[in-house]
């Protein structure tokens, strides 16, 4: 009987999303056994800071990828917004599922909403892109610095004494907390990160056992929106350390493009839309790159380049 192996990162969401995989190919596959590989990734072990301070570029996946190119795993789980927008050469994203809701969410124990917050509230995230956008419309707060996983964040709300904390919605949904939720934030207030509720299949690129089992989990539609957003993103050469946000949705043929880049401190914000055939949903994404970067974006761009390059002196 034919054995794969699935590569996944130890949190309680990755597993979910583990199971998840593992759940919908066994139903697909049943003459095949499938297990799992737990790996511990960088973006894992270091907890004690903000992932804008240790480099991103692949914290929750390199070590995935390592062990499946040297084949001690098959197939690797990822959630979309944690991947390169470059890969391996040997590796591919072979299927992106089905995507969960893209929204940011606000859970508080003490207030209804974003705009009820007091002045000065004590709002929990260690995330640049919800920092810069929520400083936008709601100067006043103060972003407390928190990372872990969901759990965590979630028992660091009442621990620190916060007045909320932000989260992705697709996390808190995929762990059965909806109840938990205070306020899904509009996108006119803050645009998800890349990729953000879906999920992504990487294998060998030359694996086409493999590839073909994981194709019967993916979605065109999805896929064709982190396609845009991708693409978007890699035109801003962005990441952890650069306030970026985005979302795409497909509309019949087409597919529609919603991108902001903004300074830190939420004082510029830039903020764009494109659409396009969903076949030429790269270029949709890189062409709204480039006109935000002609709109003033270059300037955010250049200044957090510098300010890495000073800290990095």
């Amino acid at each position: 009987m034919q054995q794969v192996v699935i590569g996944t990162r130890g949190s309680q969401l990755a597993l979910w999303q583990a199971d998840w995989v593992q759940a919908e190919l066994s139903a697909r596959f049943p003459e095949i056994i499938f297990s799992q590989k737990r790996i511990s990734t960088t973006g894992d072990k270091i907890l004690d800071s903000p992932l804008a301070a240790i480099g991103d570029r692949g914290l929750f996946v390199k070590e995935i990828e390592l062990a499946l190119e040297n084949g001690e795993i098959d197939l690797a789980v990822h959630s979309m917004k944690d991947v390169p927008t470059s890969l391996p050469p040997k590796l591919k994203i072979s299927a992106i599922t089905r995507r969960e809701d893209p929204r940011d969410v606000l859970i508080s124990a003490k207030w209804r909403g974003l705009f009820d917050l007091p002045p000065g509230a004590r709002v929990g995230t260690s995330s640049l892109r919800r920092i810069a956008q929520l400083k936008a419309v709601r100067p006043d707060l103060v972003f407390e610095p928190i990372r872990g996983n969901i759990g965590t964040r979630l028992r660091k709300l009442s621990e620190l004494e916060l007045d909320a904390v932000i989260l992705a919605a697709a996390g808190v949904l995929r762990l059965g907390l909806a109840d938990q939720i205070t306020e899904y934030l509009p996108f006119e207030v803050s645009l998800p990160a890349v990729g953000q509720g879906a999920l992504g299949i990487e294998t060998r690129a030359d694996d086409e056992r493999i590839i073909e089992l994981v194709q019967t989990l993916h979605d065109p539609a999805t896929a064709a929106c982190v396609e845009a957003e991708r693409a978007f993103l890699a035109q801003l050469e962005g990441g952890c350390q650069v306030p970026i946000g985005a979302l795409a949705q497909v509309d019949g043929d087409e597919v529609h493009l919603a991108g902001v880049i903004a300074s830190v401190d939420g004082a510029r914000v830039f903020r764009g839309y494109e659409r396009g055939p969903v076949a030429e949903a790269a270029r949709v994404g890189e062409a709204l790159g480039r006109k935000l970067r002609q709109e003033g974006a270059q300037s955010v761009l250049d200044e957090l380049r510098q300010l890495k390059e000073r800290d990095d002196a």
